[in-house]
């Protein structure tokens, strides 16, 4: 088989479909547009939104307040008491805390929330640490780090 000799299977392809043609062609007088009306017309039809004049769903409902900030910087959220698996005085960073299955990715900066108690010293590293968080590693024993 050559490449010259290759068909487009059955039914793959159509006819354009040429209307306002004549009667005979099945897509003449009214060119498959009705009788009349607002959308037989040229340029007819309503825009995006429009219910005929009762007041539109989008305007209807409350609109949306403020913007969002496309700068935005997502944190994996780690709290404090979760810090209870890891063994006393070692360190705690990104990296342990994927492998631990803390926090899904290290791409995204991690930030220590103090919910929960912790109780043995650990040295964490993360991008951010609550107030409530730091106080708690550093009455633990702990250390920490902000890469």
């Amino acid at each position: 088989m050559r490449q010259d000799e290759l068909k487009a299977p059955l039914g793959a392809r159509h006819k354009r479909k040429r209307v306002g043609r004549g009667d005979s062609s099945g897509h003449g007088t009214y060119s498959g547009r009705g009788c009349k009306g607002q959308k037989s017309r040229s340029g007819g039809g309503v825009r995006l939104g429009f219910e005929g004049g009762q007041l539109p769903l989008i305007k209807r409902l409350p609109r949306k307040r403020g913007f969002t900030n496309i700068f935005k910087t997502e944190y994996n959220i780690v709290n404090v008491g979760k810090l209870g698996i890891f063994p006393a005085s070692s360190e705690v960073n990104p990296e342990t805390l994927l492998k631990a299955g803390l926090i899904r990715s290290v791409k995204q900066p991690v930030k220590l929330l103090g919910y929960g108690d912790i109780h043995q010293p650990l040295t964490v590293k993360a991008a951010k640490f609550s107030a409530a968080a730091e106080k708690k590693i550093l009455a633990a024993g702990g250390g920490v780090q902000r890469t």
